[in-house]
């Protein structure tokens, strides 16, 4: 990033959980950044800043934004809405001069979305292995601090994605440049997936449903399928995702259920307040995402002729879960 001139170095779409993480840690680092919120979220941030509790304990001011025109120019924009409704929020920021764009949201859409608004060219690759949750005071609970990786698509390195990720790590959050993006993004969705519809089903902590013999077979089976779309889709996993879903996907059901499992142990000591995302949304009454995940590997799938019937199976349980509520 040679430039200089830019209004904000740092544009956050969206200020929950995660983009408020990201958008905390870089302010107080001294970085220049506008949150981009809406309604009752934009009115407390521009009260009270944002606060984190959790791994990290501070408040910081930020610059909120409630109008899209409202940004002119920034170096880097990193799109931390949920995926609902993603297209028509970025292109409500096609005006504004930005330099990079890079998404943390889940499934691998997210960057055919940016590609399509800004160009290819100006796109990053993206992944978080961090979470949080919006609490209802407002205040934001840091549970998991373990990386954002950022690449040039579909791979290599470039000093723009370390430039990204430098910014990240010294801020606080985790973060690192990674010449494999796509194949670390498919990995992580693989076992997102899985993790994602046992949220749903079982409204129960990680750890719980990891460590349950049922639901990690359940888990098991749905990673696996997706494995089987990455393999058709030419793309390489990965063990350094959420999951190791490379060796989930490589051995036998038996051994993929003992990963799982332990896996489940490891929440258990380290992180036994971990909730996926999707709970919260759940309990929160807010939309799932569903087609933008699911429904995006299954109509995949379809234009391959993969059979993922499971995961099509969930697709449709959780659509219908969240039209019931």
């Amino acid at each position: 990033m040679t430039r200089t001139d830019f209004e904000f170095e740092f544009a956050i779409l969206g200020a929950g959980a995660m983009g408020s993480i990201v958008g905390a840690h870089l302010a107080r680092a001294g970085h220049k950044v506008a949150m981009l919120a809406r309604g009752r979220r934009a009115a407390h941030l521009a009260a009270h800043g944002i606060t984190l509790r959790g791994l990290a304990e501070f408040t910081t001011a930020v610059t909120t934004l409630t109008d899209p025109a409202q940004l002119r120019s920034a170096a880097t924009l990193i799109v931390a809405t949920k995926t609902p409704g993603t297209q028509a929020a970025c292109e409500a920021l096609q005006h504004a001069d930005l330099q990079l764009a890079l998404s943390i949201q889940n499934g691998p859409l997210k960057n055919e979305i940016l590609a399509r608004v800004f160009g290819a060219g100006r796109v990053l690759g993206a992944l978080a292995d961090t979470s949080g949750e919006l609490l209802p005071d407002g205040n934001v609970l840091f549970t998991r601090n373990i990386n954002i990786l950022v690449g040039e698509l579909p791979a290599g390195d470039s000093e723009r994605a370390q430039q990204v990720a430098r910014a990240l790590d010294a801020a606080g959050v985790r973060a690192a440049a990674s010449a494999e993006i796509l194949s670390l993004e498919w990995s992580k969705f693989c076992s997102w997936v899985g993790l994602m519809a046992l949220a749903v089903t079982t409204r129960a902590p990680t750890w719980k449903y990891l460590s349950d013999p049922d639901s990690a077979l359940v888990l098991a089976r749905l990673v696996r399928e997706m494995g089987t779309l990455a393999g058709a889709l030419g793309i390489t996993l990965s063990d350094r995702a959420i999951l190791p879903t490379r060796s989930i996907c490589g051995g036998s059901e038996a051994q993929a259920v003992a990963i799982i499992t332990a896996a489940g142990a490891h929440y258990r000591a380290n992180a036994p307040a971990h909730r996926m995302s999707a709970l919260q949304d759940v309990e929160a009454g807010r939309p799932l995402e569903v087609n933008e995940t699911l429904g995006y590997a299954c109509d995949k799938a379809a234009e391959r002729g993969v059979s993922i019937p499971l995961v099509d199976g969930f697709r449709r349980l959780i659509a219908a879960i969240d039209r019931a509520r």
